[in-house]
């Protein structure tokens, strides 16, 4: 996730990072302006006395149209990008509340168990963090006793594997001590928040836009654009060219910030920061457990 100061406008609107949509349509951007300029010779010079001068009427009203259909595109995409946000602070929150229980619940003598559970609470976060990237190395997982590569190489869900051996690590630690036998009623809900949370990362993850409608759109300001220059080249002759190029690139624009962003999972740059995120909730788990 790229970060920046959003007040800083001049730096905005003059640096073009990577993934900057301008530098990505760069190419079709000059495609479209030549077969702008080539349209707009052609009926200057030989069709202008063919074609009707009111062309323009039919953009006016369907680019209303259509930018209503781009706005409710990008904002259900963002819709998911939030929710997927929403999770993950879930995810660091509830971590840091169990946490907090557990470290009133262990003895701080029992530094073992203690590093076990600082351990496995945090290899859930990275389990779920890779899990929704589709990675299969989980190179920073931290193996232990409880939670052997082995075992954890042929599990086919990953996080489900983690919680399940925190669950039964802490069910029997609450076991063993015959003076509260009820303490695993403490943190039974945080333990099925971290599946409640993985599971809905799952689905915005595994439901997509609906492919007719992503072909939709895609479809529309193709025709929208390719037909620009017919109606715009009489009118505005040569100054069609800048103009077609602007429309292009505001309409596919939101079309790949939707696409970059209704998946927020990944590692794209407008993406969820869930290395961060992962990386403290294991600094917050040791602060609490260790500390």
């Amino acid at each position: 996730m790229v970060t920046y100061n959003p007040k800083d406008w001049l730096k905005l609107i003059l640096y073009f990072h990577k993934s900057d949509t301008f530098r990505i349509l760069l190419p079709a951007l000059l495609i479209i302006g030549a077969v702008t300029g080539a349209i707009s010779y052609v009926e200057q010079n030989h069709f202008h006395e063919y074609l009707p001068g009111n062309l323009t009427i039919f953009h006016q009203i369907s680019g209303f149209i259509i930018s209503l259909v781009l706005v409710f595109r990008i904002n259900s995409a963002y819709d998911r990008w939030w929710e997927g946000r929403k999770l993950w602070g879930s995810l660091l929150n509830n971590a840091r509340n169990l946490s907090i229980k557990l470290n009133a619940l262990i003895p701080e003598s029992d530094l073992d168990t203690r590093r076990q559970l600082h351990s496995l609470i945090g290899n859930y976060a990275f389990a779920v963090k890779d899990y929704l990237r589709g990675n299969t190395g989980y190179f920073e997982i931290e193996f232990s006793n409880e939670l052997k590569k082995e075992n954890f190489d042929n599990a086919g869900h990953k996080p489900n594997y983690i919680a399940k051996q925190l669950t039964a690590y802490i069910l029997n630690i609450c076991k063993k001590n015959p003076q509260t036998p009820n303490d695993y009623l403490i943190v039974s809900e945080n333990l099925d928040d971290f599946t409640e949370i993985c599971g809905a990362c799952e689905r915005i993850k595994n439901t997509p836009i609906p492919y007719s409608y992503s072909i939709f759109i895609k479809k529309i300001v193709f025709i929208y654009i390719i037909t620009m220059p017919v109606s715009f080249g009489l009118t505005t002759g040569y100054w069609s060219i800048p103009i077609v190029m602007i429309m292009f690139y505001a309409f596919a624009s939101l079309e790949l910030i939707s696409e970059e962003i209704e998946d927020p999972f990944g590692t794209d740059d407008n993406d969820l920061p869930t290395d961060e995120i992962s990386a403290k909730i294991k600094d917050n788990t040791k602060e609490i457990l260790l500390h």
